[in-house]
């Protein structure tokens, strides 16, 4: 019992010493092109106002990724770093919204593709504490740019449309298929409470039924004027417009983020 208890000890002190690991969440979408990334901003503003780290990094290569909304993906990014053409501080973008991005880009050949992974671990550890979230991509041939990212927490955005839904099933499918029998956030946008529990709850009994998986509800974001007038003045929904309905909902979604933070450090 001694020698187990020195052990838990020897444990807790490493922990302790290592710090606070990063959360790394990596959102895919089975929406319209802009709407992940207008969601990612807006998520992300609401974060760092409920007083997180945030740092999102865009590894989007076909869609319109949050580093390209906001404006700050013409300079170097990380697969830069991963070629030592500059430093990791570098590529690391503050934004108006209260939180930083880092754009990643992919590797082109399987040696720039293993140091773009290393790049990213520097790049995680660096961010001790902080919300890590990945504006991603699954590609056509079921990988993602780097390893850690299938590994994370994956959340898939969806809306109530028919071609929308049928997109995150296929999805979620070749996810199962790729990285075996895990569970998967869902995130409805564009629809109330009370269609995004239809729309959760008919994808959750299928997944179960058909694919053995599990799906957990990250909650929903309805449609809302305000999240367009607040991207037309370059600002977050929350902090241009805190009363709109989407300002409580990302709110009330940063809250579920910040517990699960509480979870995984405990």
């Amino acid at each position: 019992m001694l020698a187990s208890f020195d052990f838990d000890q020897a444990e807790g002190l490493r922990r302790m010493l290592a710090g606070p690991k990063p959360r790394i969440v990596t959102f895919l979408s089975a929406t319209p092109q802009d709407d992940k990334g207008a969601m990612l901003v807006n998520l992300g503003a609401s974060l760092a106002q409920s007083g997180n780290d945030v740092l999102i990094v865009d590894a989007c290569e076909r869609d319109y990724g949050v580093a390209r909304r906001l404006g700050v993906d013409r300079g170097p990014g990380l697969l830069q770093v991963a070629r030592q053409e500059c430093a990791l501080n570098q590529v690391i973008h503050p934004v108006p919204q209260g939180f930083s991005v880092v754009k990643m880009d992919a590797g082109r050949t399987a040696d720039e593709t293993r140091r773009l992974a290393k790049a990213f671990d520097v790049l995680v550890k660096q961010s001790s504490g902080s919300i890590v979230i990945v504006d991603g991509e699954f590609s056509a041939d079921d990988s993602f740019p780097v390893p850690v990212m299938e590994s994370s927490e994956i959340v898939v955005q969806v809306s109530n449309s028919a071609a929308s839904i049928t997109n995150a099933y296929a999805l979620i499918k070749r996810l199962s298929q790729q990285y075996g029998r895990r569970p998967f956030g869902i995130l409805v946008t564009g629809a109330n409470e009370a269609e995004a529990k239809v729309v959760y709850d008919n994808m959750a009994s299928a997944a179960t039924r058909y694919l053995a998986v599990t799906l957990s509800s990250m909650g929903s974001v309805p449609a809302d004027e305000y999240l367009h007038r607040a991207a037309r003045l370059g600002r977050a929904v929350v902090d241009a417009f805190p009363l709109a309905g989407a300002s409580v909902a990302f709110r009330r979604l940063a809250g579920r983020f910040a517990t699960g933070m509480s979870r995984a450090a405990s």
